[in-house]
């Protein structure tokens, strides 16, 4: 007989502070699985507290990988995400062992479930010309260039016309159907979208600030060497609001409300992000479900094999 297939790997997504890394646990005790983090922050090494890692006292219940993994010294993309989270999911599926690749980060989990994008890198000089232009001429040379582009972005943000112009010129096509190529999902992706009505996600997030403070968060900040930091680690939520208060730069009732304002922010960002992918199942999650209430409903969903029942039977 022929081996058996290798389990596919399951994705658990959804905004920042929406419960999803207590779910994973419970699926991975529940099925021999193994959790793969997908957080683009969570893999830095010296701020748990700060990115929400999952404790050791739950990393000794499961497998996790991927987790603390990189030095703050060292910058990340979707480019070296994919190839450390591929040889993770490889290594966990030689096992008989299922992935449950788990975390927030849009364009890090794209980079698996789709392949990178064929868009090309910035070009400096090209970019130093287009920010030398105004809004309005911006939005008149993709309108020109690329309709498509034009009428599903927000005109008003040179950040992002700059970058659709900045691909149109490099590649002599229009980046909305470049983006088009990408946008089917490879064979076999499952995984699911934890939705949580806003107010009960802001309130969650709200109170997880509140929990980092109390848990250390200021010490381990205080702690880290500012000359070091990468350019991508010293983008982390919460980093420079927090070093203030060690600073004595601001009070640390100020630093809290905007740790907790940014984040509200970036969970918003996150909910547009994976409401439009289409290759995971959106799963309403209401106030009064549990973590194995919600870590059930996955397992029904996906028809998941389980070692142990992950509700107590009736």
């Amino acid at each position: 007989m022929p081996p058996p297939k290798p389990p596919l790997p399951l994705f658990l997504t959804g905004p920042t502070g929406s419960g999803k890394s207590a779910v994973a646990l419970l699926l991975a005790e529940a099925t021999g699985g193994e959790i793969i983090c997908a957080d683009a922050y969570q893999v830095y090494q010296g701020i748990p507290l700060l990115t929400a890692q999952p404790s050791p006292a739950d990393q000794a219940r499961a497998p996790h990988h991927l987790y603390g993994s990189v030095p703050l010294t060292q910058e990340m993309d979707a480019a070296h995400f994919e190839k450390v989270a591929l040889a993770a999911v490889a290594d966990v599926q030689s096992r008989g062992h299922l992935p449950i690749i788990c975390g927030g980060s849009g364009l890090y989990i794209k980079a698996l479930t789709h392949g990178l994008s064929p868009l090309p890198p910035g070009d400096p000089q090209l970019r130093s010309k287009l920010e030398r232009l105004s809004p309005a001429q911006l939005a008149a040379q993709l309108l020109q260039l690329d309709p498509g582009s034009a009428a599903q972005l927000n005109l008003q943000n040179p950040r992002h016309v700059t970058r659709a112009l900045e691909i149109c010129l490099l590649t002599g096509q229009p980046a909305s159907a470049l983006k088009q190529s990408w946008a089917m999902a490879r064979p076999g992706v499952r995984g699911v979208f934890l939705d949580l009505p806003r107010a009960f996600l802001y309130d969650r997030i709200n109170a997880r600030s509140l929990d980092m403070v109390r848990g250390g968060v200021l010490a381990e900040v205080a702690a880290l060497d500012d000359n070091t930091l990468s350019a991508t680690a010293s983008k982390t939520l919460g980093l420079w609001d927090f070093r203030a208060v060690a600073d004595e730069a601001t009070s640390l009732p100020e630093a809290v409300a905007s740790v907790q304002q940014a984040t509200r922010h970036y969970a918003k960002r996150q909910t547009a992000w994976f409401k439009r992918e289409t290759a995971f199942v959106n799963l309403p999650v209401s106030p009064l479900d549990t973590a194995p209430e919600i870590a059930e409903k996955i397992r029904r969903l996906f028809g998941l094999r389980t070692e142990r029942a992950i509700l107590p039977r009736a």
